[in-house]
């Protein structure tokens, strides 16, 4: 049961890993598209992250979308300079694993990623996604720029339409983007290259209406 708390709960900045100071080898190139998944990225595009449990079939969810230029996925949130996967699982980072979207705004809209993020997982559950629990699962979104007031916007229009459906409230972690690590390149696009993968998204059945 200790270990159990352990997973659910924030660890404070003196007790996270230490982490290192070099970045995890991520690989470069985007495994589906061929795109970079690292910066610079063209001028005109724009970047949104979000966590929304396992990164695995959260990335997929976007990279699918017209209009998104690169996905990749993460670590942010949380105190452990570039963590390992298997430091994630501990719990003693505080980071969430999360998707970085790069995205063209003439194509597609933050509002449009917003409505992938809010149908595609469950935001009430806390510090878990299905059998999924510890802190990296937690729902999050990291705003760039302007995004904060659309996603604060969003978080309030579908938590009344879930309350009219009988469902508990958003837990979802909404600020300003941290630092973001990226995952070891076998993470990049996983179920692009495991194709049978798993994947544990799924959402309540509540369209996000926009």
């Amino acid at each position: 049961m200790s270990f159990l708390f352990k997973k659910t709960a924030m660890p404070s900045a003196d007790q996270a890993l230490p982490g290192r100071q070099q970045a995890i080898d991520s690989g470069r190139v985007h495994a589906v598209n061929g795109h970079p998944i690292h910066p610079p990225f063209p001028e005109h595009l724009q970047q949104a992250v979000f966590g929304m449990g396992c990164f695995w079939g959260a990335e997929r969810k976007f990279w699918q979308q017209a209009g998104v230029f690169s996905t990749a996925v993460g670590y942010a949130g949380g105190f452990t300079p570039n963590p390992t996967y298997q430091e994630i699982c501990t719990g003693l980072t505080g980071h969430a694993e999360v998707v970085l979207v790069v995205f063209d705004l003439a194509l597609v809209t933050y509002q449009d990623l917003l409505a992938i993020f809010w149908e595609s997982h469950n935001p009430t559950q806390g510090m878990r996604q299905g059998n999924d629990v510890g802190t990296q699962y937690r729902s999050v979104i990291y705003c760039h720029d302007d995004q904060y007031p659309l996603a604060l916007a969003s978080q309030q229009q579908y938590q009344a339409q879930l309350v009219a459906a009988g469902f508990n409230e958003i837990t979802t972690e909404i600020r300003d983007a941290p630092t973001l690590y990226y995952a070891e390149e076998d993470h990049q696009q996983y179920l692009a290259k495991n194709p049978s993968g798993y994947c544990g998204l799924g959402g309540l059945g509540v369209c996000f209406s926009r």
